[in-house]
């Protein structure tokens, strides 16, 4: 099944890069182009596509608020299961971790190369981990320390959860892969991505990244020597 990918950015330069090499993929299509978050809400739901690029810096309106409106639920049309990646210039921006709490996916750096975009936007689409180099996990355990404490209202919904659904969470969060877990808890993988899907069918949420997310959130994990 080929993978629809928008690309939201406004260079133009960096718009055109993008979409030679994903077009270059026999699985990989990108279907629009937006200059800012204003024309990239207006080509989702007019395009569906699979994956948004989202730069978070562009005028009019920003990426992060662009996201939100892209992955929020509701009566405007937007299709649900769109999943946005975020582009940023430096691994610890300040911004992409508000990013990843408006609905992002993941994040990727604007310098990555062609292998490196085409697999991030296949592991987006798919929803199966949270974009692994450890910079990643390194971004969410940084600016989880700057997050409010634990909401309540998320915390509650914490106990919806088995006690190995729990387990499954916090492992998740620690950017665990499904047969990591499955080593772990000596279960078969099945199993594992059994417990994945009911947890975030129970939580509400899109995927593995948003599930990491929510587990900082509720201080179900806390960030290493925290």
């Amino acid at each position: 099944m080929t993978i629809r990918v928008l690309i939201a950015d406004d260079q133009m330069m960096v718009r055109q890069g993008f979409t030679v090499l994903l077009n270059a993929e026999p699985d990989l299509e990108v279907v629009g182009q937006a200059v800012d978050g204003n024309d990239a809400v207006r080509q989702v739901a007019e395009l569906a596509p699979d994956v948004v690029l989202m730069d978070i810096r562009m005028p009019e309106l920003g990426g992060i608020e662009a996201t939100r409106r892209i992955t929020t639920h509701g009566p405007d049309g937007l299709p649900a299961a769109v999943k946005v990646l975020v582009l940023t210039t430096f691994d610890l921006d300040e911004y992409v971790y508000e990013a990843l709490r408006a609905g992002a996916s993941g994040f990727l750096l604007k310098d990555a190369s062609a292998e490196e975009l085409a697999h991030a936007v296949r592991v987006v689409a798919a929803g199966e981990a949270l974009l692994a180099p450890a910079v990643t996990k390194r971004l969410i355990a940084e600016f989880s320390r700057m997050s409010p404490a634990p909401r309540t209202p998320l915390r509650d919904r914490v106990g919806d959860l088995t006690e190995r659904e729990t387990e499954v969470l916090s492992l998740i969060a620690q950017g665990m892969s499904n047969a990591e877990i499955a080593a772990r808890l000596v279960l078969a993988e099945q199993t594992v991505k059994t417990h994945v899907s009911r947890i975030l069918v129970k939580l509400g949420l899109r995927d593995r990244t948003q599930a990491a997310v929510f587990a900082y959130e509720t201080g179900l994990v806390r960030p290493a020597g925290y």
